[in-house]
């Protein structure tokens, strides 16, 4: 039997105050590797102090972690050779060029004259930046910016990067486009541990996600468990005869009629095994539909169930 391989980040107990201000009352987190973790909360709720934790940019109160196979504890030097970060404030030198900005930090990670040229023409292509490579930084426009951040941040080859709202004022062309490299790091093996208010960018990258609220983890998955745990859920039936529409409210349970639509909404989870029950159910006795739209609660709705109400319970999907 094959062992898994550890995860690339695994954390206990986190805990974190500031004076009598609690941020982290004790989270537990797990992010697999090659893949795309997510942390989503509203502003306070404690995302960053949790990359500054595991990054090693502040101390934890209490609990135990280990990056890329270290412990954040007795060995946060071995963590910082394994990780880069990319905050939610650029990095970027504005007086430097791009290349010079990469040229630096291939002095601090101490790569040769020659291995650093390579490594910043190969970054300065990767993030199609070579035609801008010998122009100020302060020209840049916002997303180009954020790509030599992110360039910056790889001249290390890390492990495992730490993505604290990348994409913040970014416009959509932008912020697609790095999405695009975010899928091409984690391709690469990379582990991308990221934070946004973005909920679209969660669903469209995260592999897991973890939604935190009030200094505590309330809920944790992939987009689509955490979607079919949100009531709302439905399938919408359409009939062409009013007969057909008359068997189907017979037969389907707690379904919502409208006959001037000849429509029935019925309660749905989302998943393909309860639509293939409901289309199996129909089949038997003969009901024959026009037509079906699913509809499951966005992130949207999941995160705004889950946050902001001291009085939830917390959610596992995993």
């Amino acid at each position: 039997m094959t062992t898994p391989p550890p995860p690339a980040i695994a954390a206990t107990g986190l805990r974190k105050s500031y004076g009598d201000h609690p941020v982290l009352g004790g989270i537990d987190l797990r992010v697999p590797r090659g893949t795309v973790f997510s942390l989503l909360g509203a502003n306070g709720a404690g995302k960053t102090t949790t990359v500054k934790i595991l990054s090693t940019l502040v101390r934890a109160d209490g609990g135990s972690a280990r990056v890329a196979g270290h412990d954040l504890a007795t060995d946060p030097d071995a963590v910082r050779a394994t990780i880069g970060v990319t905050g939610q404030f650029s990095a970027v030198d504005n007086l430097l060029t791009g290349r010079e900005n990469l040229r630096l930090m291939a002095d601090l990670h101490h790569l040769g004259r020659a291995a650093g040229r390579r490594r910043v023409a190969e970054l300065l292509e990767r993030f199609d930046l070579v035609e801008a490579a010998g122009k100020p930084a302060v020209t840049y426009s916002g997303g180009m910016r954020r790509r030599l951040d992110l360039a910056m941040t790889l001249v290390g080859s890390p492990e495992v990067i730490f993505l604290d709202e990348p994409t913040t004022g970014l416009d959509p062309r932008s912020r697609r486009a790095m999405w695009r490299i975010v899928r091409e790091l984690v391709a690469g093996g990379v582990t991308i541990f990221l934070t946004t208010q973005y909920l679209e960018e969660a669903d469209e990258l995260a592999d897991l996600i973890a939604v935190l609220d009030r200094g505590g983890i309330v809920a944790t998955g992939t987009a689509d468990e955490l979607k079919r745990r949100i009531p709302g859920g439905h399938v919408l039936l359409r009939f062409a005869d009013p007969r057909d529409l008359d068997a189907a409210a017979r037969v389907v349970r707690h379904a919502a009629r409208d006959g001037d639509a000849l429509a029935l909404r019925v309660p749905h989870d989302g998943s393909p095994r309860s639509l293939k029950a409901l289309l199996d159910l129909l089949d038997e006795n003969a009901v024959e539909v026009d037509a079906l739209d699913t509809h499951t609660p966005d992130l949207d709705d999941v995160f705004l169930a889950l946050t902001g109400n001291p009085d939830h319970e917390k959610v596992t999907a995993r």
